[in-house]
């Protein structure tokens, strides 16, 4: 079939990011003879750089890796709710929602210490070694894609009247970073380098990227992140508010290994992040198929797909967190699903409707029981994330907008490797945006805003709770056939994450392969879709009970078809659905395969 691009193949390495400053320089560390882990490091550190309204130093990272040789193992960078950061605390402020901005949401940094505790037990570089590349943009300039001026332009009021660290940064001279014109940011470049001579006498490899992890958590990092959350800022609730983090919270937190969660479809086997993420979504998406689908495409098949992720994220809502237990094991389980797939009925659902995994009671917070109740179409809503900080003012508060076009202001990134010696990493960093928190003037970058994904009402496994990690949307996949580690993927995305993850999956896995491997790029090329039947994840939380979103070259009698079943469909522009990576490697003659996202025209795939 035609594609916008190959699906690259070849045998040394393989590189998949949403930008290809961070491909290039991750594929510039396999040349220079690391592998993919220490690729993944210096990608993931040039993201930081090249795509600040994405993510940046103080957000967060899940990390799924499958090492040469041995078993699968996230990396959880999802840092806790600070110490102080209790939902009690957070109502007597008057608070419904955790705010969107500002220093009260933020959760402890995660994403740092992650990426060096990748290096370090994983990988081969020494730090400076695999920095250089991010040291290099941030000092002697990129030049920047459109969508960082013009994530700038919205935010500008903001950062001239309050958030003036940022406009140092982000509006030199006044004027928002344009592309063709190099962009720099200095104190970014001065943050890192700072670092490496504090760490460089430190003694070895490993003890150098430990003494970097100090530095991070109790060194000059950690005082001037701490003295950030302590300023009042204003944030999405109109107030000035200072943060709950501190210098206890940043020394006692770090980056910790987990077994993955797993199903099994056909003979393919896929793995997830646990359910302090949105990852076993997708697991019971696929648990909750049929035993026999329908036509690929067909609209009997999209209305299928839409309704079982209705009911996957309705048991999302209800069931995931990291602050109460977790029926996993009965969410997954065929029984369960089995018995969830009988709801599905002809016609499109517009309620959320949990379910009672081993007879439990479902139960939902006050927002989203509203959120429920209203008609299709009210609330606001947004696609992707993150929220984006606005004066009070602003006639658009809070999460951006579904525009005319689909497209959306805001979403995070991905990155995924596989080296010559067969490991594979997948990686979703994102938070710490420019447009989360003011700019740390000492540091270059900002706090993140992660705790905006909980609820302040007591008892749910998502309540704000200190110590803590908040269900996050980020969600890096792995997918095994028959027991070995096959591909690496992953999307931008916010709720929709995983909902565009599964659409992907499945037409890799029902629509065969090209050039004897697998169609990569068909899959991630094949016309998308979402919906906003439940609370968004990010402020204000708001929903579109009944909603789907498709691209325009969606076939317009499956259109017409899902409108018949009660669908509100809308259709946006032709490429606005998912920005998927993708790397592969077939253990029967070791080719190694990448492709990467046309939409958005800055994720690239290199290899050879």
């Amino acid at each position: 079939m035609f594609t916008t691009r190959p699906t690259l193949q070849g045998t040394f390495g393989m590189v998949s990011s949403t930008h290809w400053l961070a491909s290039q320089s991750a594929m510039a560390v396999l040349e220079d003879g690391g592998n993919a882990y220490d690729a993944a490091v210096a990608g993931a550190f040039v993201l930081h750089v090249v795509e600040p309204h994405l993510n940046g130093p103080a957000g967060e990272v899940p990390i799924l890796l499958a090492p040469a040789g041995g078993g699968i193992r996230v990396l959880c960078g999802q840092g806790v709710a600070p110490a102080g950061a209790s939902a009690a605390h957070y109502r007597a402020l008057g608070l419904e929602l955790v705010p969107g901005t500002g220093p009260l949401a933020a959760a402890v940094p995660g994403a740092f210490d992650a990426w060096m505790l990748l290096l370090r037990d994983h990988g081969t570089k020494p730090l400076a070694d695999v920095l250089k590349y991010a040291v290099g943009y941030a000092e002697h300039g990129h030049a920047p894609v459109e969508n960082v001026g013009a994530t700038v332009e919205t935010v500008r009021e903001l950062f001239e009247t309050e958030w003036t660290s940022s406009a140092q940064v982000y509006l030199p001279g006044g004027r928002a970073p344009r592309p063709g014109e190099l962009f720099r940011n200095p104190a970014l470049a001065a943050t890192w380098k700072r670092l490496l001579a504090e760490v460089a006498g430190a003694g070895d490899r490993e003890e150098q990227i430990d003494a970097a992890r100090e530095v991070w958590r109790t060194g000059f990092i950690a005082e001037a992140l701490v003295r950030q959350a302590a300023r009042p800022t204003l944030d999405t609730s109109g107030e000035h508010r200072t943060g709950t983090l501190t210098a206890a919270d940043l020394a006692a937190w770090s980056a910790t290994y987990e077994p993955p969660v797993t199903h099994d479809f056909g003979d393919w086997t896929v793995c997830k992040a646990g359910p302090w993420s949105q990852g076993p979504v997708l697991l019971q998406q696929l648990a909750l198929l049929p035993p026999e689908l329908p036509p690929y495409g067909s609209a009997d098949y999209v209305h299928l797909l839409i309704e079982g992720c209705k009911l996957a994220m309705a048991d999302r809502e209800a069931w995931y967190g990291d602050a109460a237990e977790v029926p996993l094991d009965d969410l997954l389980s065929a029984e369960y699903n089995a018995e969830r797939r009988t709801v599905i009925g002809p016609r499109a659902s517009h309620d959320l409707r949990p379910g009672s995994p081993g007879g439990r009671v479902p139960r939902l917070s006050a927002h989203a029981r509203r959120a429920a109740a209203e008609e299709p179409g009210a609330g606001p809503m947004g696609v992707g994330e993150p929220t984006v900080a606005k004066l009070p003012t602003s006639p658009v508060p809070g999460e951006p907008q579904v525009l005319g076009d689909g497209s959306t202001r805001g979403d995070t990134c991905h990155l995924d490797v596989v080296d010559r010696w067969g490991n594979m990493v997948a990686a979703t960093p994102s938070g710490g945006w420019l447009q989360s928190n003011p700019v740390v003037p000492e540091l270059g970058f900002p706090l993140g805003t992660r705790l905006q994904m909980t609820w302040l009402d007591e008892g749910l496994p998502n309540t704000l709770t200190p110590g803590r990690r908040p269900r996050t949307t980020l969600t890096p996949s792995l997918a095994l056939r028959d027991g070995v580690p096959v591909m690496a993927f992953g999307t931008p995305g916010g709720d929709q994450q995983d909902q565009w993850q599964l659409h992907f999956f499945l037409a890799v896995a029902l629509r065969g392969r090209v050039r004897g491997g697998l169609d990569l790029q068909g899959a991630i090329d094949a016309p998308n879709w979402h919906n906003d039947s439940f609370p968004g994840s990010f402020y204000p939380r708001g929903t579109r009970p009944g909603s789907v979103t498709v691209e325009s070259r969606t076939d317009p009698e499956v259109v017409a078809e899902l409108r018949r079943r009660g669908h509100d469909v809308t259709v946006g522009a032709a490429w606005s659905e998912g920005r998927l990576c993708a790397v592969a490697r077939d253990p029967e003659t070791g080719v190694l395969s990448a492709a990467a996202n046309p939409r958005g025209m800055q994720g690239y795939a290199v290899g050879r």
